[in-house]
């Protein structure tokens, strides 16, 4: 599970944003660029003491500067999924696999009746 999957996952959902300098950020992600910079709404600010808070209604963070993401849990079960089911896509829906079977099938028949 890639980063940035993730993120592009959790648009719209609550999170938690801690800054390398202490502050944290607890808002809903709005958009995420391939740098990890990221936009939030909604947002309480935290001091790195944890002593005051800012309500802010929208706040921008430079990739950067993040030291760790929160998201919720129901957000890695559908970036599993969503993983899942592009690999699925990819491979065609195992019709290579089908094929392979079907072909060693006969290749043992084949062997049985001395073709």
């Amino acid at each position: 599970m890639l980063p940035l999957s993730l993120l592009n996952t959790a648009q719209g959902h609550p999170m938690l944003v801690e800054l390398k300098n202490g502050e944290t950020f607890n808002g809903h992600l709005v958009n995420c660029d391939n740098w990890m910079n990221l936009t939030l709404r909604e947002v309480i600010q935290t001091s790195p003491e944890g002593d005051r808070f800012w309500r802010l209604p929208e706040c921008y963070i430079r990739g950067n500067t993040i030291k760790y993401l929160r998201v919720p849990d129901e957000i890695m079960e559908m970036v599993k999924e969503d993983s899942i089911r592009q690999r699925q896509a990819a491979s065609g829906g195992n019709r290579g696999r089908k094929w392979f079977s079907w072909w060693k099938y006969w290749s043992r028949r084949k062997q049985r009746w001395k073709l």
